[in-house]
């Protein structure tokens, strides 16, 4: 783009679209499910909380008013990965990108020279993986910051009966990665930071929580299995 090249239909960008549609339709089910990135940081946050515990220490967390606040980072980081790539500019990133790091280690390339930058980005973001649940996706990830940004169906947004609660539960708030505050009826608002993760749906004391499919549980087996199936075919259809 910064060249004034043409636009080609690589994998790369038939991946991105193929992805956007998909998540359009099955909401950030890619995100909560498929991401190594994202695993990674479960990963973590799953095994710090394990030390805390034999430790009998109480995990630390960051403030939900706080994330929320620094979610909007991750449109920033967008924004600045956009502006680099139309100036033509995003090559002088080399070595500084934590992504290319991870991948390298993914591969069991453990020849960092010239990723020094990249390598302390990646230790950083590790650290803030074990201390806030999905602290990359919801505060970095730039691919994040663009599938929030889509709608999704009702088909799979979740919505909550509100009149069969317990007084005074959170716990679907309590639990949720997010922080979402489901509304009483279809939440569109939630949609875009939800990673259909199905905690919510889970801890549910009242199975209060559904998603828009004639009234059905978005953790059903089947339903997981599906979305899964389709997501595996568009990969194994897009050569990944």
């Amino acid at each position: 783009m910064g060249a004034g090249a043409a636009l080609e239909w690589t994998s790369f960008v038939a991946a991105l679209v193929v992805l956007c549609a998909y998540t359009v339709v099955c909401g950030r089910f890619f995100c909560g499910f498929a991401c190594a990135f994202g695993s990674l940081g479960d990963a973590l946050r799953a095994l710090y909380v394990r030390i805390c515990k034999k430790r009998k220490k109480k995990p630390f967390s960051i403030k939900a008013e706080w994330m929320r606040r620094l979610s909007l980072v991750k449109y920033i980081v967008l924004a600045a990965v956009a502006v680099m790539c139309f100036a033509g500019v995003f090559t002088v990133t080399q070595g500084m990108s934590p992504w290319d790091v991870f991948s390298m280690l993914r591969a069991g390339n453990l020849k960092m020279a010239g990723y020094g930058v990249g390598v302390v980005f990646l230790v950083l973001i590790a650290a803030g993986m074990c201390l806030q649940e999905r602290f990359f996706c919801r505060v970095l990830c730039p691919m994040g910051a663009v599938f929030s940004l889509l709608p999704v169906l009702p088909l799979f947004t979740l919505q909550r009966d509100r009149g069969n609660c317990i007084k005074g539960c959170r716990a679907c708030t309590v639990k949720c990665p997010s922080d979402i505050e489901l509304s009483a009826d279809t939440a569109p608002e939630a949609a875009g930071d939800c990673f259909q993760c199905q905690k919510c749906i889970d801890t549910c004391p009242k199975g209060n929580i559904h998603i828009g499919m004639k009234r059905r549980k978005g953790n059903e087996v089947w339903l997981t299995v599906v979305r899964a199936a389709v997501l595996v075919g568009l990969f194994l259809w897009l050569g990944i």
